[in-house]
């Protein structure tokens, strides 16, 4: 039930890197990678027309994402968006060819499938506002970057207003977030239980034909 966390935020001492150490140690079986401790270069400069080769720790990274069951994503939410740190990592690391393709008749297909996800966003607009302007941020990381991939489903978890809020508060995120781990990581165990039943009742067919 390997999981990959994906820190978004420039700030080690953000409320998203408390997160990700929050969930990861309820989880059990996690790796956080933070993109603000890795060397790459965040942009493409030459779009998709050639290939810009990974650094080291984009290959890394990349090979967390292949070997992983779950993804979670976190991210503050800027203008509307994720910073622009988790913006080129997406840009740089989901290529054509590896993490999608485009079918013959021009629909795309996601090359991650058989993985499922969680993005978890804080804010320091209200839920209701976000639902209200549209909730851009959750949408471009959940439907048209982790779904397009083939990831799926891909539960989204809102936190805030950030700004202004209390100590108390925070902490009742963090237990929040705790509980979603270990209810993920029990979840992607008995998912886990049922593949294994169902390998164990194929051999056992196989084996009496």
């Amino acid at each position: 039930m390997n999981t990959v966390i994906i820190d978004g935020h420039p700030n080690s001492h953000s409320l998203c890197a408390a997160i990700a150490a929050h969930y990861a140690e309820a989880h059990g079986d996690a790796s956080v990678v933070a993109l603000r401790d890795l060397q790459f270069d965040p942009s493409l400069h030459l779009g998709y027309t050639r290939r810009q080769e990974l650094e080291p720790d984009l290959e890394r990274a990349w090979q967390l994402l292949l070997d992983a069951q779950h993804v979670v994503v976190i991210t503050p939410i800027w203008w509307g968006s994720t910073p622009a740190l988790l913006k080129g990592f997406f840009d740089r690391l989901l290529l054509p060819r590896r993490a999608y393709r485009v079918r013959a008749s021009g629909l795309p297909e996601g090359l991650l499938a058989g993985r499922t996800g969680r993005v978890i966003v804080t804010s320091d607009s209200p839920w209701w506002y976000l639902r209200l302007v549209g909730d851009t941020t959750v949408r471009h990381v959940r439907d048209t970057t982790l779904r397009f991939c083939g990831i799926k489903p891909v539960r989204a978890t809102r936190l805030g207003p950030v700004k202004g809020s209390t100590v108390e508060r925070r902490e009742r995120w963090l237990a929040h977030v705790a509980r979603l781990g270990r209810a993920d990581a029990a979840r992607l165990s008995a998912r886990d239980s049922r593949q294994q039943g169902s390998r164990s009742a194929t051999e056992e067919r196989v084996g009496t034909s």
